[in-house]
């Protein structure tokens, strides 16, 4: 009697396992056929690459939908010159060890060209200056489809993007002016000068990201697992002490054990106390959490309620 009802919550488990795989399998699916369709629909597409968690999932699921032929679109970093030094190794490693073609579209020479303008003083960012250089990146490669790696759990106005996300000859997003995608059918046609931003993840969570970098054994910037880092508070948000962020008088630095839930402009992205130093144990965390992930770490979404879809409306991812 022990032993079958040992044995039973074992079972559940397996199946429970194997529930999760066929949903992450499902997704997988989707997002491969969201890839092909636009390839096939679009003439000169581009990867947008940051060396975050999603778009290394984007980049996997790119691989696979035109395996064993190599992609046949570039990859695009907006580089904004205030990085961690981890992710910069981890992207040219990552892109160099398949042969994909980078291209690094950089906020400062956007600085340089005098077609940006940097502003100073403590709890300023490049963040916002990211649109401009995309932009800029955009026209000069004549990329008329961006994938990108947003899903419409990070953030209220990402929840209002369509899979196929349609911008005007100035590259500026009308939520209002999206075309429907009833039972998955999707309409790539453009007019010259438009351009399509596609969100094969949109119907992914943070959870479904880290289960299947777990399933494909995806390998990961060091920055995304927990260890020591020198941060200080500001706005409720753990920074880590760098050259480009440094503390005011009022602003103790401590040494804490940290991990990072999304990698972005180091400015601005915060890090989560955490003792998590595997993918097991920040899937754990994950399911724990309350918080959404952008919600907790990044200080740009804070500046007002509406501030993603701002910069959405001017041509941001």
């Amino acid at each position: 009697m022990t032993a079958v009802g040992a044995a039973a919550p074992r079972h559940r488990a397996a199946v429970t396992a194997a529930a999760r795989v066929d949903e992450l399998r499902a997704l997988e699916a989707e997002a491969v056929h969201i890839i092909r369709e636009v390839v096939a629909e679009l003439e000169r597409p581009v990867l947008l690459f940051s060396a975050g968690k999603d778009s290394i999932v984007l980049l996997r699921l790119a691989e696979k939908a035109f395996r064993p032929s190599p992609l046949p679109f570039p990859v695009l970093h907006v580089d904004t010159g205030h990085n961690f030094p981890e992710v910069i190794e981890f992207r040219d490693r990552r892109l160099a060890e398949d042969g994909h073609r980078l291209i690094v579209a950089s906020v400062q020479e956007s600085i340089d060209r005098g077609r940006v303008t940097e502003s100073g003083g403590p709890g300023t960012s490049r963040n916002r200056l990211q649109t401009r250089t995309l932009l800029d990146a955009l026209e000069e490669h004549r990329f008329d489809a961006a994938f990108g790696g947003a899903r419409r759990d990070e953030e209220r106005a990402r929840a209002k993007e369509r899979v196929l996300s349609f911008r005007d000859e100035f590259g500026q997003w009308d939520p209002r002016s999206q075309r429907p995608e009833p039972w998955s059918l999707y309409n790539g046609r453009i007019r010259r000068g438009e351009q399509v931003r596609v969100f094969p993840l949109s119907n992914w969570t943070e959870l479904d990201i880290w289960r299947y970098i777990e399933l494909e054994n995806l390998a990961l910037p060091s920055i995304y697992f927990a260890h020591e880092r020198q941060v200080f508070e500001r706005d409720g948000i753990l920074l880590g002490l760098s050259e480009y962020t440094l503390p005011t008088e009022d602003e103790l630095v401590q040494r804490l054990r940290v991990r990072y839930r999304t990698v972005g402009d180091l400015t601005i992205t915060g890090a989560v106390r955490s003792a998590a130093g595997d993918v097991a144990g920040v899937i754990e965390e994950i399911a724990a959490a309350t918080v959404s992930e952008r919600g907790e770490t990044r200080a740009d979404d804070r500046t007002s309620v509406a501030a993603m879809e701002d910069r959405k409306r001017e041509g941001y991812f």
